[in-house]
């Protein structure tokens, strides 16, 4: 893959990440908040695969991807340690939400993780752009 392809395919996973912050709020603001949780998730998720695309970086694995994205943005500061904490954070509900019956997800809980997903598809946006 060249750097224009690559640059393409960040662009399209960004463009994806929106539309899961889009499908979330909606979701939020009818009350329906395990789905919220888990389109914001999925933003979080393709806005750190946007990035990774310029890298020219794939996994199968979200354990996989979230894991190299702390090693090689969190750790080294190229993104603040605080993110890596709201990213392991949604995951964390995410998983809750989608897996363990007759959790629920507060709107707190949902409210937060739709501001995570808003501040990492803001810095994917800005890193991208460099």
């Amino acid at each position: 893959m060249n750097n224009k392809e690559s640059l393409d395919l960040a662009i399209y996973r960004l463009e994806q990440s929106k539309e899961n912050l889009e499908e979330a709020e909606a979701l939020y603001n009818i009350n329906k908040f395990k789905g919220a949780n888990n389109r914001a998730y999925y933003a979080i998720f393709h806005a750190i695969k946007a990035i990774l695309a310029i890298e020219q970086v794939d996994f199968k694995k979200h354990s996989s991807v979230i894991a190299y994205f702390n090693k090689a943005y969190i750790s080294t500061k190229i993104f603040p340690r605080e993110l890596g904490k709201r990213i392991s954070e949604a995951r964390f509900y995410r998983e809750k939400s989608d897996y363990i019956d007759f959790y629920i997800v507060t709107k707190e809980e949902c409210k937060e993780q739709i501001e995570t997903a808003k501040t990492m598809i803001k810095m994917a946006e800005e890193y991208i752009k460099q």
